[in-house]
């Protein structure tokens, strides 16, 4: 498939036709490919949240200025990035790395120790920035799986992350909501669909040196 084309045929789509349902395969695979995103050093730290539960999705709604999206797209993603980042976090990721690729741990104590070096140097808020950075990362891994295989994404920062994280529970799980992105299958009435993409030209975009 040609990645430019569905590229082009990608856009932020505002509504969504609510008799449409992602398959489990279909959900599976673009978690399983956003799960496959770059992140720094590694250790991905944030979560990715699957809201289906059509009640929590009304509460998210009017935290959320009302936008349809939430209520009528298949599944709503959000990211939300770990506040409690600490050594802990990459011990844990050290064993993961000893364990899928047959390394021993004491073989990684460098590696560990430069990853811990580096979160020591920031504050917790840096931290949280810097994960949430990280889960924009994969947010854009998602928006373009779908888009790879004729799946409609909407990302979206507009809504109250306070709110949010009260109704999800996130302040309990050492989590706060970053962005989301709300899945599915394009409305035929919506217009947004039927206008050309509208990007700077390369060589306005590209600096090269």
């Amino acid at each position: 498939m040609n990645l430019i084309k569905q590229l082009n045929w990608r856009y932020a789509t505002k509504q969504f036709d609510n008799t449409k349902k992602l398959s489990n395969e279909q959900l599976n695979m673009i978690l399983e490919a956003t799960n496959l995103s770059a992140s720094s050093f590694g250790l991905q730290p944030y979560h990715i949240l699957v809201i289906e539960n059509s009640e929590l999705r009304e509460k998210l709604k009017a935290a959320a200025w009302g936008q349809s999206q939430l209520t009528d797209a298949s599944h709503v993603i959000i990211f939300a990035a770990k506040t409690n980042l600490s050594d802990t976090d990459i011990d844990n990721f050290i064993e993961l790395v000893s364990s899928v690729r047959g390394i021993q741990v004491e073989a990684l104590s460098d590696y560990s120790s430069m990853m811990k070096g580096s979160l020591a140097k920031q504050s917790d808020e840096q931290k949280l920035v810097w994960a949430g950075k990280q889960a924009y990362i994969a947010l854009g891994q998602l928006l373009t799986s779908c888009a790879i295989n004729n799946i409609d994404a909407c990302p979206m920062e507009g809504f109250d992350h306070d709110e949010f994280d009260k109704i999800l529970g996130l302040k309990e799980k050492n989590l706060a909501s970053m962005v989301m992105a709300t899945v599915g299958y394009r409305s035929e009435n919506d217009k947004y669909q039927h206008l050309p993409k509208v990007r700077k030209p390369l060589d306005e975009m590209v600096i090269k040196y």
